[in-house]
């Protein structure tokens, strides 16, 4: 409590409130437009962090990185494009309410859970940073590969009442992740002879292609739609947006709380927090059947969780130097050229300086509320175009995103092709959400499960050896079994239903 005065008096500074304002701007416009990411956000900030004192630069990209994250959920409501891919995990729900009239209503929804996640995330990150860090630390390959595969086994979950389905299309997007070199020998897989795809298949103009071009090819095969607008006008509908997140208060507290711990882990990102907070609150919903069809809980345990899993990553950056994510990567380099040097020392030598990080971040995160207000008045200009504009001029926008993530044309070509697929399988009533959560997951697995085996020279049993690595693989195979055994039950059901 005694650095706390001081740390606020740093962060008052004009210098450091016009550069987190200014940085919250920036990061608001890069995360509406679709493929740039909250981490290219933070990136383009780092030469201008060279002119800002270290308070200031530190806040730009905790500001920036925040605002991005919530404002990827603004294309992904208003044209099924996620600005992040975070954001992905909840997009249907969040654009099916948008057709009906209600962009107002989910983009507060996700404003107001990413504030709780963030603050969350925060509190923790004052109170347990040590802790947590130390927790992290005793994370392996082997936990890694446990997590990420716990993370593909909700790919099932997400999918709803389509098991089978679900489970073919994850295996399609584990087909898509390991395009390119492997990971232990470097022999090409899947490439065909083109030296683009040695690198494998780029995420973001796949998340874009199989979001927005299927939306596009469905409104320009339709004439009858050619003209269409959203059913109803758009309204800000706030006092239903804190009716409902008190609603659902305990699917933000559990998902925030989620997306906190995932964010801790070194190398897990705000990606895996959304995903498997979507899949748990999924499962755990007393509506399940409603997910997927515009029903806002979804859209309140992914948001809450990629804005906690923000703030989580800052653990071990700040108290290690490990980076949580690639987004506090970033912020290590910028903290060492400023000459804070993070560590255990960090909390000795710069209290005042860690103190105000923290408090920052509480601004940073009290600014998305704002900023959703700005979000839906974009939505009304947005939705009140006809979509014989729009979807021409979404098409440009799209093949601009996924030009822009390598430079190269390679980028459009992946978008076209799996936004081709993509429209074939929702016309065979594949799910999409997990083809993403495999393309996202894949090489996680496969990297920590080849270091896991090398390690471990072939013996399997060690991947039970270690405490949390015995946990979390009795979880997964213990969810394996129980799904397994749910389906071969409901199958006999339906067989002694059929005989009767």
């Amino acid at each position: 409590m005694e650095h706390l005065i001081p740390a606020l008096g740093l962060v008052l500074q004009p210098d450091t409130l016009i550069a987190l304002f200014l940085a919250a701007l920036f990061g608001f416009v890069v995360g509406v437009l679709p493929g740039l990411t909250a981490t290219m956000a933070v990136a383009l900030l780092v030469p201008i962090t060279f002119m800002l004192s270290p308070l200031a630069a530190i806040a730009s990209i905790v500001s920036a990185s925040a605002m991005a994250m919530f404002a990827g959920d603004v294309p992904g409501a208003l044209l099924r494009i996620p600005g992040t891919p975070a954001s992905a995990a909840y997009v249907d729900d969040a654009y099916l309410l948008t057709r009906a009239g209600r962009a107002g209503y989910i983009l507060g929804i996700g404003a107001l859970c990413s504030l709780i996640g963030g603050v969350i995330g925060t509190l923790v990150l004052l109170s347990a940073a040590p802790i947590l860090a130390d927790f992290a630390l005793k994370f392996s390959a082997f936990e890694f590969f446990w997590l990420a595969v716990l993370g593909l086994s909700c790919g099932v979950f997400v999918a709803g009442d389509k098991p089978l389905k679900g489970a073919i299309a994850l295996l399609v997007g584990l087909l898509i992740s390991v395009v390119g070199m492997d990971y232990t020998t470097g022999m090409p897989r899947f490439t065909f002879g083109n030296a683009t795809l040695l690198e494998g298949i780029s995420f973001i103009p796949a998340l874009i292609g199989m979001f927005a071009l299927p939306e596009i090819l469905r409104a320009l095969l339709k004439s009858d739609r050619a003209g269409a607008r959203f059913a109803t006008p758009v309204v800000d509908e706030w006092r239903g947006v804190f009716a409902t997140v008190f609603r659902y208060r305990r699917v933000t507290l559990r998902s925030a709380a989620l997306g906190t711990g995932v964010g801790v882990l070194p190398g897990a990102s705000a990606d895996i927090a959304a995903w498997i907070s979507f899949a748990l609150g999924r499962r755990l919903s007393r509506e399940p059947q409603k997910w997927g069809t515009g029903h806002p809980e979804g859209v309140i345990a992914g948001s809450s969780a990629n804005n906690a899993a923000l703030g989580g990553a800052w653990v071990p950056a700040l108290v290690f130097a490990i980076p949580g994510d690639t987004i506090t990567a970033v912020a290590i380099g910028v903290l060492y050229l400023k000459g804070l040097n993070p560590g255990p020392a960090v909390f000795i030598n710069n209290p005042e300086m860690i103190y105000a990080v923290f408090i920052v971040f509480l601004i940073a995160n009290l600014l998305l509320l704002p900023f959703g207000w700005l979000a839906i008045r974009i939505a009304k200009l947005v939705l009140a175009i006809p979509q014989t504009i729009i979807m021409p001029a979404l098409f440009i926008l799209a093949m601009v995103g996924a030009f822009a993530i390598d430079n190269d044309v390679s980028g459009i070509i992946i978008m076209v092709c799996l936004g081709i697929v993509a429209y074939l399988m929702e016309g065979a009533e594949f799910p999409l959400a997990p083809v993403v959560l495999g393309i996202v997951l894949g090489k996680l697995v496969e990297q920590n499960l080849m270091q896991s085996l090398i390690s471990a020279q072939g013996n399997l049993l060690v991947f039970f050896e270690r405490p949390i690595s015995a946990v979390l693989g009795v979880a997964t195979v213990g969810i394996w079994l129980f799904t397994l055994l749910r389906w071969v039950q409901r199958s006999l059901r339906a067989r002694e239903v059929r005989s009767d």
